[in-house]
């Protein structure tokens, strides 16, 4: 019985960081299209997203390594990592996506999005307005 609880636990702690996995690899599946006819507009446009994406996956893995019992530093370094290893392995699957390639830059760019994310945990939710960290201790982030 107890290791039953122990594993809807661990599959609550880590469902979202699956779910975000997942929503990055059904978006890295379709062929792309251009977003504007302005060719800086749409790499600005798409390269945003990859920051916003792997932002996201990072704070969920940061989360989950913190409701699992890690030390907040170690969940720094492992979500961060993490994050970089699906950027490398998701640039991998687009290899094979009809219209995609992969390209080393965007590795880097969800990198960015990774380090920033650990920023705003660091620095910004702390002095953040009551509102805000009202909602980031409910999301458990904080």
């Amino acid at each position: 019985m107890k290791n039953k609880k122990s594993l809807k636990k661990s599959a609550f702690i880590w469902a979202p960081s699956f779910f975000w996995a997942l929503v990055i690899f059904f978006f890295s599946a379709r062929p792309t299209n251009p977003v504007s006819e302005i060719h800086l507009m749409d790499f600005i446009v798409k390269k945003s997203a990859h920051v916003f994406e792997y932002a996201v996956l990072t704070i969920l893995l940061y989360r989950a390594f913190i409701l699992s019992g890690f030390d907040k530093n170690k969940a720094k370094v492992y979500s961060v990592t993490l994050s970089i290893f699906y950027g490398i392995t998701d640039e991998f699957h687009q290899l094979f996506v009809p219209g995609r390639t992969a390209k080393v830059r965007d590795v880097f760019i969800d990198g960015i999005g990774a380090v920033l994310a650990i920023y705003l945990i660091n620095s910004f939710f702390p002095k953040a307005p009551c509102l805000v960290k009202k909602i980031a201790g409910y999301l458990q982030i904080l």
